[in-house]
């Protein structure tokens, strides 16, 4: 059984975006604590995954990583079709990103 690890601060926490590999990093303390997987056509990205590292998960880690994904789509002025059901749960449970969903 893992323990879950202390939440880290909020400016402890970066995504970087791959667009190459259709990933987004998630980076605690510089080191990988996740990643987010999808295809892009046009300006929709169809988010297949979300994922934390096992021994980061049970500390909210995931909810601030897909916010910072939903956050980046919309400064980047895209949509999103959320397969992964994290994502799409995320989304429900924050219907101020639900413009986001592509049609």
């Amino acid at each position: 059984m893992t323990t879950p690890q202390a939440a880290p601060r909020q400016d402890d926490v970066q995504i970087r975006r791959d667009d190459d590999r259709g990933r987004y990093w998630l980076l605690v303390d510089g080191a990988h604590a996740g990643e987010a997987d999808f295809t892009r056509s046009g300006v929709v990205l169809t988010v297949h995954h979300v994922g934390v590292e096992r021994a980061r998960e049970g500390n909210g880690l995931g909810g601030r990583f897909a916010q910072a994904v939903l956050d980046d789509l919309r400064a980047r002025g895209e949509k999103v079709v959320p397969v992964c059901p994290f994502l799409h749960a995320w989304i429900g449970k924050h219907p101020d990103y639900a413009d986001l969903v592509a049609a």
